[in-house]
């Protein structure tokens, strides 16, 4: 299969490493030149859970176009990117291409759908990777959990079951779901507890649960996520938000979200998909966010010197 990765940071580098190792064309697309330039030098080296392996057979570059057209475009940017991805995947894309968009935080299939129609769009979630990059075509993963599979418009589809068996067979652990929005929110609530509030008091998982005045602002970002959910009719799988987020912050205290990790570099961070978001929403719905509103305001304020 002719595949494109746009958005080759770590993330995107892995999809792009083993998909290429098992025998698909492989287009990473980035705007980073030098990591553009050593992908197609070196070729993109993945080492991590995986094992350590270079891949010299993807073909990389900084313009869609070079490509052509492909059976299947994975948009891997962080959620900002997601708009300019979709729309320069929108012009070279053929009708019956496949988009997959897999990001933190809520609303990239939306931004998507400013630009194309969504009868071909799915969602994915990924947990469990802790990706970093160790410099230009040079990307580690510490874990490699699960890949999440389901049709933007829910459903079980066959071509979702040829997509999360193509997954399988790059040696990721895939499942396909009815109701992916579901898993997105789920996780969303993880993301909304730790990412803003780590960014805000510059620590790690373990140290925000272990002050009680922090583990309360985290617990109020999770709890006002929960309502929003609610009120948009999210089937989740709980009915308490509050232990799903514990065990899950429990489960790796030493993490850092990539939100911090973006501050830490001088990078504007996806705020605007995360905490923002729950604000956005919160307001669009009439229903109060004030945990999310200061936090969001105030790494928003942090960004602004960079």
């Amino acid at each position: 299969m002719k595949i494109m990765v746009f958005g080759t940071g770590s993330m995107g580098s892995i999809y792009a490493a083993l998909m290429a190792s098992s025998g698909n064309e492989i287009w990473a697309v980035d705007q980073w030149q030098d990591h553009v330039n050593a992908i197609n030098t070196r070729g993109l080296r993945v080492e991590g859970a995986s094992g350590d392996r270079t891949v010299k057979t993807i073909k990389a570059t900084t313009n869609v176009e070079d490509a052509g057209p492909c059976d299947l475009y994975i948009i891997a940017t962080k959620a900002s990117g997601v708009r300019p991805a979709a729309e320069a995947v929108s012009k070279s894309m053929r009708p019956d291409s496949l988009v997959l968009t897999i990001q933190n935080g809520l609303g990239a299939g939306d931004r998507i759908a400013e630009f194309m129609p969504t009868e071909n769009v799915l969602l994915g979630v990924a947990a469990g990777f802790g990706a970093s990059m160790r410099g230009p075509g040079h990307a580690h993963h510490n874990d490699m959990n699960l890949i999440r599979l389901g049709e933007m418009n829910g459903g079980m589809t066959d071509r979702l079951q040829m997509l999360t068996q193509l997954w399988q067979d790059a040696g990721f652990n895939a499942k396909s779901f009815e109701d992916i929005n579901q898993l997105i929110w789920e996780k969303y609530l993880c993301n909304i507890a730790t990412a803003g509030p780590c960014t805000v008091f510059d620590c790690t998982l373990g140290e925000l649960q272990a002050n009680p005045v922090w583990w309360k602002i985290a617990l109020g970002c999770t709890t006002e996520a929960f309502e929003l959910g609610l009120a948009q009719k999210i089937n989740f799988s709980f009915d308490d938000p509050i232990p799903w987020v514990t065990d899950f912050v429990e489960r790796m205290p030493d993490a850092r979200p990539s939100m911090l990790l973006d501050h830490h570099n001088q990078r504007r961070s996806e705020i605007d998909a995360i905490n923002g978001m729950a604000a956005e929403l919160g307001e669009r719905l009439g229903i109060a966010t004030p945990y999310n509103d200061v936090v969001s305001a105030i790494v928003r304020r942090k960004e602004e010197a960079f």
